[in-house]
């Protein structure tokens, strides 16, 4: 029976930090969004690579006919 004078106080003190930790996540914007690093890994990045040019179809076309002959 005397236990309980040391295991309730640890225990409300564990609490105490649990909650704490909790709300500092919170606060710091640990659930803003849930789903989007998940998503973002799944998105194809189809955007030319940095330091390539990609010339579009229409691009081409102007260059092949204002080219002289």
């Amino acid at each position: 029976m005397e236990i309980l004078y040391l295991l309730i106080p640890v225990s409300m003190l564990l609490v105490a930090v649990i909650v704490w930790i909790f709300l500092w996540a919170v606060r710091s914007g640990q659930f803003d969004d849930m789903e989007g690093p998940a998503h973002q890994i799944l998105m194809d990045d189809d955007g030319p690579v940095i330091g390539q040019e990609t010339k579009t179809n229409d691009e081409s076309a102007i260059q092949k006919t204002t080219k002289p002959q």
